[in-house]
């Protein structure tokens, strides 16, 4: 991952920015919340929006709604950033599905989601990720 993202000019990838950055990229959310939907603490998720803002790729705008409420938002940048994640990812899980049956996919799939320790975390990886169709 890290060294195709290289490749396409993004030479500072991190495990978390997969993730982050496509929550992010489909709507923003506060920090609080994305640490909810990571499984993180508040702490942990500010640490990872002030990497991302440190980096270019978000910044934090207040809500309209509500002033004490910032959301992190992706700069053109981070969206570029986001596209060539999600792209990646997609020619990844091409070339597995290439070498691998798809029902060997499938089961292991449902493996992975059913070793997750609780139904909260289950929720949380359905929320990232759906699992594949039959």
């Amino acid at each position: 991952m890290a060294r195709r993202l290289h490749e396409l000019g993004h030479a500072d990838y991190r495990r978390s920015d997969a993730a982050v950055l496509r929550l992010i990229a489909r709507h923003p959310l506060a920090a609080g919340e994305l640490g909810a939907v990571l499984g993180v603490t508040r702490q942990a998720a500010r640490k990872l929006v002030a990497g991302l803002e440190q980096r270019g790729y978000a910044h934090l705008e207040s809500d309209p709604r509500d002033s004490r409420r910032r959301t992190v938002v992706l700069t053109t940048t981070g969206e570029a950033y986001a596209a060539a994640i999600v792209a990646t990812l997609e020619a990844m899980n091409r070339e597995l599905g290439e070498r691998v049956d798809r029902a060997a996919l499938i089961a292991a799939d449902a493996v992975l989601r059913a070793s997750l320790a609780d139904d909260d975390a289950r929720r949380r990886a359905a929320a990232l990720v759906a699992p594949p169709a039959p």
